[in-house]
């Protein structure tokens, strides 16, 4: 069997910055992890690989520091790893992102099942994974709490819904999206961390993968981030102390002043 476990360097939550002129996230020079959803689809590839056999591929789009992140995914259990890189990737948003990895796929030869989380923590969209499939034509179920049985070429899973989940089937090959409920992720072994230590990343670029320069980055983007700004903070408020008949009526006098009528109030 192979897979693709598509992952996403993200930005520590605790050190965001954002470029003022292109109103994108500035990702070089910042600390960053594995998008926390993409650790449960990383471990749930390497789950189907130890029962089914074959090989774990593990995949990005970013700067050249996502190369760390594929490391990590490689010391988790996955076999290789490819970076898309390219300043014609620069500040895609989820279509053009989509495009890409999906052109990226296409070029490393599709696989029978595509893994990602169901949205990453930056973006929170969840748009990327469907993206994918609709390039490649094949069908996605997002949201995976389990994946009952594989067999015959044809997938059985459990998505989870708001109350419950749904036992969905589909044909290989498949894009699905995880959900924690998933799995519990493992930690690195030292054999998987002298791996990662010791594996070459081979960078894919746009004219590597096929993909039209127009379609890709900011270019490509029907979606961009007119304006980012700190919302002002709120006010410090009234406090009102005494008993509370005093309290409440003080309240109301002072709603009332600022022309805020309460019905029902006496």
């Amino acid at each position: 069997m192979k897979i693709i476990v598509c992952i996403k360097q993200v930005p520590d939550t605790t050190n965001v910055r954002i470029n003022p002129e292109t109103n994108t996230l500035v990702r070089e020079g910042v600390q960053s992890i594995i998008n926390p959803f993409d650790v449960y689809a990383i471990e749930e590839s390497i789950r189907l690989k130890e029962k089914h056999g074959g090989a774990v591929t593990a995949l990005t789009m970013g700067p050249p520091q996502a190369a760390e992140a594929l490391r990590e995914a490689i010391g988790l259990g996955a076999d290789n790893a490819f970076l898309v890189s390219d300043r014609a990737f620069a500040g895609a948003d989820t279509l053009a992102t989509a495009f890409a990895l999906a052109c990226a796929i296409r070029h490393l030869g599709g696989a029978d099942i595509i893994l990602m989380g169901r949205q990453a923590i930056d973006g929170d969209t969840g748009q990327v994974g469907p993206g994918v499939a609709e390039n490649l034509d094949i069908s996605h179920i997002t949201d995976i709490r389990k994946i009952e049985e594989i067999v015959d070429g044809r997938i059985v899973v459990e998505r989870l819904l708001e109350e419950g989940y749904a036992r969905i089937a589909a044909r290989l090959p498949v894009v699905l999206t995880v959900v924690k409920e998933i799995n519990t992720p493992r930690l690195p072994s030292l054999k998987g961390k002298l791996a990662a230590k010791k594996a070459e990343i081979p960078v894919l670029k746009a004219a590597d993968i096929g993909a039209e320069v127009e379609r890709l980055g900011l270019n490509g983007s029907p979606t961009q981030v007119m304006k980012i700004f700190t919302p002002p903070k709120p006010g410090g408020g009234k406090k009102f102390t005494g008993e509370p008949a005093e309290t409440v009526g003080a309240l109301l006098a002072e709603l009332t002043a600022a022309g805020i009528t309460i019905k029902g109030a006496h």
